[in-house]
């Protein structure tokens, strides 16, 4: 039987390979996972992200991990957070609150990281635990969909399911290593954005390549100009929902916030996505454009304000679907 004495460290880079294991056992992850579980976590611009382990000996039986991300708010100023992410506990170590000791001592520590709040939208499952270790409901995110093929009305109904997390291919637009790269382009269209109107993730040309310069991710960016991305960006990605297929629009950022713009990138992505509808976060009172509201759908975002910082609510939030829809 698994012993008593369970050692709950920070871990770090060399921890890896025990996590791996850790993560084949528990999660039933592969190979190809070591290259995603790196990106995520070892090579995001906002740095690397705070790790923690539970040891019986030199074995990994449980792992709970934070991925940093950083807002700008409506005044311009920086909020450094953290996103509650990936967790492991060891099958043989089951039902012995792993999870919940790694998380607290994870929230214990984070403010000396310079974390002031931890945000996620977890599952109707993992909810209520969050709840009980201090985070608070700020509420559903607000999700519109614009219909793009005469197969909606008969695939809508199977898309309540959860998205596959693999993409499907798509040739529209370019690949974001083409786009994301232009230092020149990325940095005037990011000058020229108006000031946040919430929480906002702070775009730069690094998290831009970083976010969505994966592979094996299968994002892809529709240009308003092809010869520079300072005209306009769209994101997104295809996946599977049920018998759906699903384009997921991202990010969006036109020259100045300008709505047209805006409009114009959704529709071009409409139409070469070949998706049966195209799907956003649209915190709009009214939404725009052909796309349609749907009510009770959207994901539940949590949060746990540390250090003394008051709780947000939650149309004081600007996120977009790349925040959300694949962490």
């Amino acid at each position: 039987m698994p012993g008593d004495d369970l050692i709950v460290r920070r871990a770090d880079e060399r921890d890896l390979s025990g996590i791996l294991e850790l993560a084949r056992r528990a999660l039933g992850w592969v190979d190809d996972d070591e290259s995603f579980l790196r990106w995520k976590h070892l090579e995001n611009p906002f740095g690397v992200s705070p790790m923690w382990v539970a040891l019986d000996g030199p074995r990994v039986v449980g792992f709970r991990t934070f991925l940093r991300w950083e807002f700008v708010t409506l005044g311009g100023n920086i909020v450094r957070g953290a996103r509650a992410v990936d967790t492991a506990t060891d099958p043989d170590y089951q039902g012995r609150g792993i999870f919940t000791r790694l998380t607290l001592e994870a929230v214990e520590q984070l403010p000396d990281d310079g974390v002031t709040l931890i945000f996620n939208t977890p599952n109707e499952k993992s909810l209520p635990g969050y709840l009980k270790m201090g985070w608070h409901e700020v509420g559903r995110l607000p999700v519109a969909v614009m219909p793009t093929s005469v197969r909606f009305p008969f695939v809508v109904a199977t898309a309540r399911r959860p998205a596959e997390r693999a993409p499907l291919p798509s040739a529209a637009g370019v690949a974001p290593a083409e786009v994301f790269t232009d230092d020149a382009g990325l940095h005037a269209l990011l000058d020229a954005q108006p000031p946040a109107a919430g929480l906002m993730t702070r775009r730069t040309p690094e998290f831009l390549a970083w976010r969505y310069g994966l592979g094996a991710l299968g994002y892809r960016v529709v240009l308003r100009d092809a010869s520079t991305p300072a005209a306009g960006v769209a994101v997104f990605r295809r996946r599977r929902r049920g018998r759906a297929v699903e384009a997921v629009l991202c990010d969006v950022v036109a020259p100045d916030g300008r709505e047209r713009v805006a409009r114009d990138l959704a529709r071009s992505v409409a139409r070469e996505a070949k998706a049966d509808y195209l799907i956003r976060l649209d915190a709009h009172r009214l939404t725009r454009d052909p796309f349609v509201r749907l009510p009770g759908v959207g994901p539940v975002l949590t949060c746990r304000p540390l250090d003394g910082m008051p709780m947000p609510n939650l149309h004081e939030w600007a996120l977009n679907m790349g925040d959300v829809e694949l962490f």
